[in-house]
Formats: structure tokens, C-alpha cells, sequence
């Protein structure tokens, strides 16, 4: 019968012409947002101010544009200026429509395909001024140019007023002002952090821009100015502000072949971490590429022939590893090109090969000449890395003793683990909790089908300051690698994780912030895909219990509990509402602990990700490296933001 059903319905449903939609110029846009900002999240939603920033920045890579001021206004629109040469408002020949009309309503358009506008240019799709507009409730364009302002304005993309001239002016540049639409977004709120970080990556990476941004939502709010006459030598240099360099000078190197240029800066700290930023035609290659490649390359072929040659290395089976030549670097990598050929508009990844060639040339070239006119600087980075690959040995042996007794007596689980008894890793959650009373709540009052406990108990290994063949034998660490059963460090894989949800359950006070710190700094450093793939989560027990007779509410935030407080009052305003601020973890009874925090149909958790895994390792240095005087400004310019130390 089931057969007969699907033949049936398949003779009804005919697929013809009159089925195939075609989306025309920027209704695509708004009918598929995400294809060309990546999302309608937080994230979509400052790519919008990233689009119109690249067009300005595009003009300063030309040489005709030295000062980019971005605004937050009230209402969350967005102003971006600049002092530009201004889009160009004569007649388009291909389309008879003024230039910047046609920039801001055809995909595709722009002076970036060879017409001789730009020779290197970040923007190589052409579609962003047209998708902002496209994905704006309303936007208006101001251009500053021959002694003319010309105006036009435009809503969801559609003109709503023709280009005209309204007024005169003895300076040059355009002004857009935006505002993301409703209809789109999950969230019109910007975040001034948020867009501030990448206004001052731009600063770094074009030496001499001036960069100014303003948060005007308020009378007093933010305002920063970013101008770094020494580019990426300036952009190591901050972020090694937290650590303790190597060497006192960044190593710089500079080169051209035919149109393409690559500049890279240097400088090595005594952490374990490596900080490898690179971006083409100022875009941020969060994924990588050629260039990236070939710098590695080049790195570890030249720390190796320079120990071989100074007598450090004596035989091949003690060269280093690229790895191990990577060890407390921090390195800038920044290549313009005529012709990038990014991985999708979402830029993640450059693909020409050509640019391998040329940063791997020039670092061969100009490190080995650093070295040999700095052989303290070279002993001193070879010698980190020769400490590397023995702590990297020492790490393998453990690795290669733990899979030998796992095959040997089966897979051991740690004694406090509460394990579940779904098998499928896809439906499964562990909980890492802090201390054994809330092991014990959470135990007794969660779904034993799917959920698995794991307490930690004590003062958990600085992370920071250690290197993987420490961590291994750690006993605060040693039972959440093994409850997790996907490896650590190079031999860490997803696909054997036990389970799917990894969330960290702490209390929001100091010590659950530590504890939550501390665990965070250990994925980030040696299981990093768990954070990259979504697997980690915090719990957030509410801070709050309302109860009116029979009725019982859970808030999270201040805000939440008077709005409940008062929808539980109802009208009678005297009405008695019992408010408490919830326990800590291990004080809840087991069935608290199950309605507040872990019951999938009530709980709340938010995903912990790595959008920016850079800033997250600042922040990480920042709060449990060994330079206390950072640590205690962040405190003294932060404490008095904390309203929950949690989230």
C-alpha cells in the first residue's frame, strides 16, 4: 500500500516550467541571505558594516583614501565615510543608469573586474554595496566628488529616490548610512567590540590609515581612533602584548613578484601556543591557504639548515618538525594580489598558487639572512623548538602507553564517570561538573538513558604553562581525555568522541568561572575541533525562582525575574510572589538540578564556539599567563561590568 501511495502521489505532482523560479538581481539576495553574508545571526549582521568598510579600504589600497570613520547611531544604523576619490556618478555605459545607482542595485558591479578601478582589491565578488542595500530596510548614499554631494536613497534594494545633487563641497569621498532590516535578522544590536576588533585589524594591516569608530547609541559611548605607521611589525608586537617575547625586535620580511606582494612580521614567546594570522588583500583567511602554506614550509626548511650549518643539529633524525618550529610564534601574513581566487565570498581560504611560491622564496631569502646576522635570535628560537620536539616525543610515548593498556584491558573509565547507557554517540551529553556534591544531584537527577556525569574535584593544571606531555598524566585532566575517548592533541579525532554534547556545569561565582576557564584553556589548546564543531556547551542554571501559589518561574537575568515577577502578579499589583536566588549547583536537590539546568525540554545552554579563536587565546593568556600587571588592568577595567561571572 505504502508503494501504491508514492506512485500516486508522484503521477499528481508534476514537475514542469512553471516550477522553476527564477530570482532576479537582489530579490536572490533577500530570499537567500545567507549564500552571500554567511548568516542572518550576529555574525551576518556586522558583515554588513565589513562590506561597505572593504569598498573604503579598497580606495586606500588604490592610494586615494587615508581616513574610514564607522559609526554606531542611535536606532543601530550604521554611517561608514570615507575620504575616497567617491563612486563614480556618470553614466554607465552598459547600462545607461548613473554608476551609483547601478553599484547599489546589480550584483555583480563594481571597479574591481579589470576595468582598470582597482589593481588589488579585497571586494572581488562586487556583490557587497548592492547586498547591503539589498538586505537594508533603508540606506542612503552621499557622494562627495567635482565639487558636487550627490544623494540617492534607496529601501530593501528598490530606489526610492533618484540620484540628484544636493549641494556643494571642496571634498571628496562617500557616506553610507543603513539600516540591517528586521525582516532578515535574528538581531539588529551591534556590537561595538565586535566591530572594533576588525576596524583595528585593517589599521594593522594598511600602515598609516586612520580608522576611527564611534559608538553613538549613547552620550558617553566608546570612541576609538587606529592609526599604525609600523603595520603588521605593530600588529605582533600587540599581540604578544600579554607574553614574554623571545627576541626584542619583529622580524619582518617584504617582497614583490609581478603584481603580488606578500610582507610577513615575526616574533617568538616562551608560551606553547601558536598564533598564525593571515589574511589576502585584507581579508582574513581563517582557513588558510597558499600562503600560509608556503610560509610553514619555508620556516622549518630554514630553522633546519640553519641548525645543520651552526653544528645544533648534527644528524637528520634530530631535525624539527613544522610544528615544533611553530611553538610560541606569533606570525602576520599578509599578501596583495590582481587576481585572488578565494574559496566562496565568504573569503575563508586563498587558492593561488603562485603566491606559495613567492612567500616561501622570501622567507627562504630573507630569514636566513636575519639569522646569520642574528645568530642569538636564531639559537635561541631553534633551541624552543628543539625543546618542542622533545616534549613532543615525551607526549607520543604517552599517547602510545595509554592505546597500549586501552587495547590491552579494554577502555578504562574513569572511577567517578556516571556513564549512560545510549551507545550512539549522536544522542548522547556528558556533563563535567564542579565538585562531587553537584556530581551527586546531577546524578540522581538526570536521564540515565542519554546523560552521563563527570565530577572534577580540586584545583585543576594551568594549561597555559604546560605542554601535552604534562597534561596526559594530570589526574584532574587524565579522566575528562579518557571519558571523552577522541584523543588529545595531534591524535584527536571527533569521530571517536563518546559524546556529542560536552557541557561544562559550574557555579556563578569565582571558583566556577575558574573551573570553566580552566577547561575551556584545555579544549582550546588540545582538543581544539571540539570547539571549532560545536560540541562544547555551558549550562545556565537560572539566577532566579519565582513562586506564586502552585506556579513556579525560573529567571536568568534581572531583567527576566521583574518581568515574570509582574506577569505572575497578574493584575492584582499586591499579590505576594516569592522570589529566591537560586543555590549553587550542589545545594539543589536532584529534581531542581533537573528542571533548572537539565532537562532538554526546559534547561538552557549555550553553544561555546570559536568564531574567533584568537581572541579567545588573548583572552586566555590574558587571564592565566604569567604577566600579572595585564591580568590586573582587565580585572580593574572589567569588574565593574560583571553582572554574572558566568555568561
Amino acid at each position: 500500500m505504502a508503494d501504491e501511495h508514492l506512485m500516486n502521489t508522484a503521477v499528481e505532482q508534476e514537475y514542469d516550467a512553471t516550477q522553476i523560479q527564477v530570482l532576479e538581481g537582489l530579490e536572490a539576495v533577500r530570499k537567500r541571505p545567507g549564500m552571500y553574508i554567511g548568516s542572518t545571526s550576529a555574525s551576518g549582521l556586522h558583515h554588513l558594516v565589513y562590506e561597505i568598510v572593504d569598498n573604503s579600504i579598497d580606495e586606500a589600497l588604490a592610494g586615494y583614501c587615508s581616513r574610514i570613520t564607522v559609526t554606531i547611531n542611535k536606532g543601530n544604523t550604521i554611517t561608514v565615510t570615507d575620504n575616497g576619490r567617491g563612486i563614480p556618478v556618470d553614466i554607465q555605459a552598459q547600462t545607461g543608469r548613473p554608476a551609483l545607482e547601478v553599484v547599489f542595485t546589480v550584483l555583480h558591479a563594481g571597479g574591481k573586474f579589470g576595468g582598470g578601478g582597482y589593481k588589488v582589491s579585497g571586494g572581488l565578488h562586487g556583490v557587497g554595496a548592492s547586498v547591503v542595500n539589498a538586505l537594508s530596510e533603508w540606506l542612503t548614499a552621499e557622494v562627495h566628488k567635482d565639487g558636487k554631494i550627490y544623494k540617492m536613497e534607496f529601501a530593501r534594494g528598490d530606489i526610492t529616490q533618484q540620484m540628484r545633487v544636493v549641494g556643494e563641497t571642496t571634498e571628496s569621498g562617500t557616506r553610507v548610512t543603513f539600516k540591517p532590516d528586521a525582516e532578515i535578522f535574528d538581531s539588529l544590536v551591534y556590537d561595538y567590540e565586535t566591530l572594533h576588533t576588525r576596524m583595528r585589524e585593517q589599521a594593522f594591516l594598511n600602515a598609516g590609515l586612520e580608522i576611527e569608530i564611534r559608538d553613538a547609541r549613547e552620550e558617553d559611548g566608546a570612541h576609538d581612533v587606529m592609526c599604525y605607521a609600523g603595520g603588521i611589525r605593530e600588529f605582533v608586537t600587540w599581540y604578544n602584548r600579554h607574553k614574554n617575547a623571545l627576541h626584542s625586535e619583529v622580524i619582518y620580511m617584504a617582497g614583490t613578484r609581478g603584481d603580488a606582494q606578500a610582507e610577513i612580521a615575526v616574533q617568538y614567546n616562551d608560551s606553547f601556543a601558536e598564533t598564525l594570522v593571515s589574511f589576502a588583500n585584507n581579508i582574513h583567511t581563517a582557513e588558510g591557504g597558499m600562503h600560509e602554506t608556503g610560509f610553514k614550509a619555508a620556516l622549518t626548511r630554514t630553522l633546519n639548515a640553519y641548525g645543520m650549518k651552526a653544528g645544533i643539529i648534527k644528524i637528520d633524525s634530530d631535525k624539527v618538525s613544522g610544528e615544533d618550529c611553530r611553538e610560541g610564534l606569533t606570525a602576520i601574513i599578509s599578501v596583495k594580489l590582481t587576481d585572488a581566487q578565494f574559496e566562496g565570498q565568504t573569503k575563508a581560504k586563498l587558492g593561488n598558487a603562485y603566491i606559495r611560491t613567492l612567500v616561501e622564496t622570501l622567507v627562504n631569502e630573507q630569514l636566513t639572512e636575519y639569522f646569520e646576522e642574528h645568530p642569538a635570535v636564531a639559537r635561541t628560537i631553534l633551541e624552543k623548538a628543539m625543546t618542542a620536539n622533545r616534549a613532543r616525543e615525551a607526549a607520543r610515548k604517552a599517547r602510545e602507553n595509554i592505546r597500549r593498556k586501552t587495547a590491552l584491558g579494554g577502555a578504562a573509565m574513569p572511577d567517578k564517570l556516571r556513564d549512560c547507557n545510549e551507545t550512539d554517540a549522536t544522542l548522547t551529553e556528558i556533563y563535567i561538573v564542579e565538585g562531587d556534591s553537584a556530581g551527586g544531584s546531577a546524578t540522581q537527577g538526570r536521564d540515565s538513558r542519554f546523560q552521563a556525569i563527570l565530577p572534577l574535584w580540586g584545583k585543576m593544571l594551568n594549561v597555559e604553562k604546560a605542554r601535552e606531555d604534562k597534561i596526559i598524566g594530570n589526574d584532574k585532566l587524565q579522566p575528562v581525555i579518557t571519558a571523552l575517548g577522541a584523543g588529545i592533541g595531534e591524535d584527536f579525532n571527533t569521530e571517536k568522541l563518546r559524546y556529542h554534547k560536552v557541557v561544562i556545569m559550574a557555579d556563578a561565582d569565582v571558583d566556577g568561572s575558574h573551573i570553566r576557564t580552566l577547561l575551556l584553556t584545555f579544549f582550546f589548546r588540545f582538543m581544539r575541533p571540539l570547539l571549532e564543531e560545536g560540541y562544547v556547551y555551558a549550562a545556565m542554571p537560572p539566577l532566579y525562582k519565582l513562586v506564586r501559589g502552585k506556579q513556579t518561574r525560573y529567571a536568568f537575568t534581572d531583567a527576566e525575574r521583574d518581568a515574570l515577577s509582574a506577569e505572575l502578579r497578574g493584575d492584582s499589583a499586591n499579590a505576594k510572589v516569592d522570589i529566591s536566588r537560586n543555590k549553587g549547583l550542589g545545594e539543589m536537590n536532584p529534581q531542581e538540578l533537573w528542571e533548572t539546568t537539565m532537562d532538554p525540554e526546559t534547561r538552557t545552554l549555550k553553544r561555546i564556539t570559536l568564531d574567533d579563536a584568537i581572541k579567545a587565546d588573548q583572552i586566555f593568556t590574558l587571564l592565566m599567563g604569567e604577566k600579572v600587571e595585564p591580568r590586573r588592568e582587565f580585572i580593574e577595567t572589567n569588574a565593574r561590568y560583571v553582572v554574572n561571572l558566568d555568561y
